[in-house]
């Protein structure tokens, strides 16, 4: 009689230290061909190895060795399925050479920890670049807890399904982004009860992310901003697998507790093998002005401590948006302050776009 047991990445991953590759005696981990992307519904475990070279004599017997260690190790009862792919070629179809999306500069919005207003910046930094004329998408990242319809006053919305014509000339279905402020718009908040939690297995929450993306009528992007949940997670590791990233914005207060999460997703952007530009850094809620008072500023998270972190780190400091009460009373009601540009948060968020921009065109001059 065989005991169930919860199946995790790092168990499939001991599992798998303990399987040799024979053309050098060193386990198929040591060796890196085992890919980063373990997803596991239940007991069904699915994960990929790399081989050196096509054909490679030592695949079958690799396979198999994997398969009797996973189930050795994590349960008897476990589903596994092994995708086999070789070095050479990188073990992809021209469908997956395909990019996942049509668009120029793909920036990730990103905090250590949550309750940062990470999705408010993302929202207007979206907006503020659609004003000044780019073409730009919006996609709220966070499966868990979705805000992005909430904030652009298109909550109970939901996007309807066409039929275009890919480049075979074959008919598929696609689903239309919501388009608002200039901004073509997709959370998975669109399709599930927003008074209900969702409660998805890791590789759930992936897969419906890769739809959102590669099933998604995005047309022609200069500007696709992923609103990313906090922390670091499996849905960044897909999104990293997903798309070529030009690089990260780094939200966090000023408080020591936020800049400390706040290094973690910076080093997960800097790590040697994600190796994506950190752009710079947005110090939210610098300090707070009250509405009577607009000259005056209290500091009550703390004073420029992310723009400490960014000169510690040698990346820009691309905005300090202050604590105003108009800015969470807007974005509540679905009138984000960067539809405002006259008004103070507005001329921030407008100031943090245009660095945006000078920053991406920097890194791309500096890859020529």
């Amino acid at each position: 009689m065989s005991i169930a047991m919860t199946i995790y990445p790092r168990l499939v991953l001991d599992a798998l230290s303990t399987v040799r590759y024979p053309g050098n005696g060193k386990s198929i981990v040591e060796n890196e061909m085992v890919t980063d992307d373990i997803q596991i519904d239940g007991l069904k475990v699915h994960f990929a190895i790399t081989f050196p070279k096509n054909p490679d004599p030592f695949s079958k017997s690799v396979v198999k060795a994997a398969e009797a260690a996973v189930r050795s190790f994590a349960s008897t009862e476990a589903e596994v399925t092994i995708d086999v792919r070789y070095k050479e070629n990188a073990g992809k179809t021209d469908a997956e050479d395909v990019p996942a999306i049509n668009a120029k500069h793909i920036i990730a919005v990103s905090s250590g920890k949550g309750g940062v207003g990470k999705s408010t910046v993302a929202a207007n930094l979206a907006i503020s670049l659609a004003r000044m004329g780019h073409r730009v998408g919006l996609l709220d990242t966070d499966i868990f807890g979705p805000s992005i319809p909430k904030m652009f006053q298109v909550e109970g919305q939901t996007p309807f399904a066409s039929e275009v014509q890919d480049e075979n000339n074959e008919t598929k279905t696609v689903i239309e982004p919501i388009e608002q402020y200039g901004v073509k718009l997709l959370s998975i908040g669109f399709f599930i009860n927003a008074d209900q939690p969702t409660l998805w297995r890791g590789a759930m929450a992936c897969n419906a992310l890769k739809q959102l993306i590669t099933e998604a009528n995005w047309g022609e992007l200069d500007y696709f901003i992923l609103d990313t949940p906090p922390g670091t997670s499996d849905i960044h590791l897909s999104l990293l697998s997903l798309l070529k990233i030009t690089g990260a914005v780094i939200v966090s207060t000023p408080q020591q507790v936020a800049l400390a999460d706040a290094r973690k997703g910076i080093n997960m952007y800097l790590n040697d093998k994600v190796n994506v530009p950190i752009l710079g850094l947005v110090e939210n809620m610098a300090w707070f002005t009250p509405r009577e008072l607009p000259d005056n500023k209290y500091y009550i998270f703390g004073k420029e401590g992310c723009k400490a972190l960014a000169q510690e780190l040698n990346v820009p400091l691309l905005a300090q948006i202050p604590l105003v009460q108009g800015i969470c009373e807007d974005s509540d009601s679905g009138l984000p302050p960067s539809l405002k540009p006259s008004t103070p948060e507005g001329i921030a968020y407008m100031s943090l776009a245009a660095k945006v921009v000078t920053q991406v065109d920097k890194l791309s001059l500096s890859k020529q």
